[in-house]
């Protein structure tokens, strides 16, 4: 499997990156931001929201 190392070897050099609390909240904010995104491209989520919307008010 000569595609094993090289993804293991970024595994290894990433972990440090990984500790760190602000690198994990960086991408916290990017996941919640694109995932917000993703809800509002997609149409069966939208007709969810608009119907959820339309019952408040």
């Amino acid at each position: 499997m000569p595609f094993l190392g090289p993804v293991l070897t970024v595994f290894a050099m990433m972990n440090g990156f990984w500790e760190s609390p602000w690198v994990l909240l960086i991408l916290a904010l990017g996941a919640a931001y694109l995932g917000g995104k993703a809800m509002e491209f997609i149409p069966f989520t939208r007709r969810i929201i608009e119907r959820r919307e339309a019952g408040r008010g």
